[in-house]
């Protein structure tokens, strides 16, 4: 069997206000970015990379051009993100602080984790552990 030839798997996530979702995943989450965000001469965001914890995630405006609506134009999203936070109760209700939909509250859930589900201003959904 030839060596793998995937070496990370990376989410890029599609939101409408890039810069507006930048901050809020920095305020609730602990964002950091990862170099300056990457815009075209309206100043859109077409490419910035965050990082949660150890793990970088993409992030750019939303595109009508069949590349990355979000799923708020799209009326939702398949893809839910997994986060383990520190302390999920915490977590979820700094999310719902800063304007997120509990869509499941946090409980001791049956596998033993701690965990509970929202949706960001900007339509993904988290499982928050």
């Amino acid at each position: 069997m030839p060596d793998p030839v995937v070496r990370d798997v990376i989410a890029y996530l599609s939101v409408n206000d890039a810069d507006k979702a930048i901050a809020w995943y920095g305020d609730v989450f602990g964002a950091v970015e990862a170099g300056a965000p990457l815009r075209m001469p309206d100043g859109k965001i077409v490419h910035c990379e965050i990082h949660i914890g150890d793990t970088p995630i993409f992030l750019a405006e939303a595109a009508d051009d069949g590349l990355g609506g979000s799923p708020n134009d799209l009326s939702g999203t398949p893809v839910r993100m997994a986060l383990n936070a520190k302390d999920a109760d915490a977590t979820v209700a700094a999310a719902a602080k800063a304007g997120a939909e509990v869509l499941i509250p946090v409980a001791d859930q049956f596998y033993g984790q701690r965990a509970g589900r929202i949706r960001d201003p900007f339509g993904h959904v988290w499982l928050i552990s």
